[in-house]
Formats: C-alpha cells, sequence, structure tokens
C-alpha cells in the first residue's frame, strides 16, 4: 500500500495585478497555513519521502513551508506539469517513483487536485487552499498506478478545522 498526499498551494496573494497567474506569491495568512499544515503532517507521522510540487511560486513556496515544518530533509522535485494539469499528468510523474518511497505528497492547484482526489476515491471533495488529503492506494509500485486506481480518502484537514 501507498500513501498519497494532496495539498492544494496555501493562500495567495491578488495584489501584484502585474504578475502573471505563475508567479503570484502567498500572503501572509498563507504562510501561516503552510506551516500549520507542516505542522500536523509531523504530529502525525506522515512526513512524505518524496515531495512534488507545481513550478508555480504560490505551489512551491507552500511545498517548501510545509517541507520545513514537517522536517522534510530531501530534495523538493518541482514540475510545470502540474500546474494546469489533469489527473494523468500526477499519474504519469508518479508512475516514476522510487517504490521505496511509501508515502509521496503532491502540491498543486484547482481544480486539478480535486479532479485527482475524485479519479483516485471517488469522493468529491472541496479542496480550499492549503487542504491537505491522506489516501491511502492499493498499490505495491507505483508503476501500477492507474488515474482510476481504487484508493481510499483517509483524512481531510484544512488550516480552518484545526
Amino acid at each position: 500500500m501507498k500513501t498519497l498526499l494532496i495539498l492544494r498551494h496555501a493562500k495567495s496573494s491578488w495584489k501584484h495585478d502585474h504578475l502573471a497567474d505563475h508567479d503570484r506569491p502567498l500572503k501572509k495568512r498563507g504562510e501561516q497555513a503552510a506551516a500549520t499544515i507542516g505542522e500536523l503532517i509531523r504530529k502525525r507521522d506522515l512526513t512524505p519521502q518524496r515531495i512534488i510540487t507545481s513550478t508555480a511560486r504560490r505551489a512551491l513556496t507552500t511545498a517548501k513551508l510545509v517541507a520545513e515544518a514537517c522536517q522534510y530533509e530531501e530534495r523538493i522535485i518541482a514540475t510545470r506539469s502540474f500546474y494546469g494539469a489533469d489527473p494523468d499528468a500526477f499519474v504519469d510523474v508518479l508512475r516514476q517513483l522510487d517504490d521505496a518511497d511509501e508515502c509521496v505528497m503532491v502540491v498543486g492547484h484547482n481544480p486539478d487536485l480535486e479532479m485527482l482526489l475524485e479519479s483516485l476515491t471517488g469522493a468529491m471533495e472541496s479542496l480550499p487552499t492549503a487542504a491537505l488529503a491522506q489516501v491511502a492506494l492499493h498499490i505495491d509500485a507505483w508503476k501500477d498506478l492507474e488515474e482510476n486506481t481504487p484508493g481510499e480518502l483517509l483524512h481531510l484537514w484544512t488550516p480552518s478545522t484545526l
């Protein structure tokens, strides 16, 4: 069994209207929420062996803040394919992972992550900013992951409920 943590980026700022969407930073509230989620991950003993994020500034910053708070010590992998992605884009990246990685976290955007969660679990859940879903995947090897691999939504946390 593999564990997939699905994290939507934290709250971003819209005050720099000259910036491209890809370059929007986090708000202070978003930075705090990312740290809160990272603490939750550490306390729940869910620190992943691998973190893969969208290259968008708000997602990459979220990933870094969460990684610091949960004491993740590996390199964060950033991929443009998680920006404006469908579930297949996530699956394609995940299928290439080493099977020693039992728990992996992906950081991205909506509606992409809501579609991924639904395709893997059948759960139609809203993922507000900095929401974290824990999904159990009934596979032994990442290469066996498919867009419709049956998974189980174990938990869904949001900063406002912590």
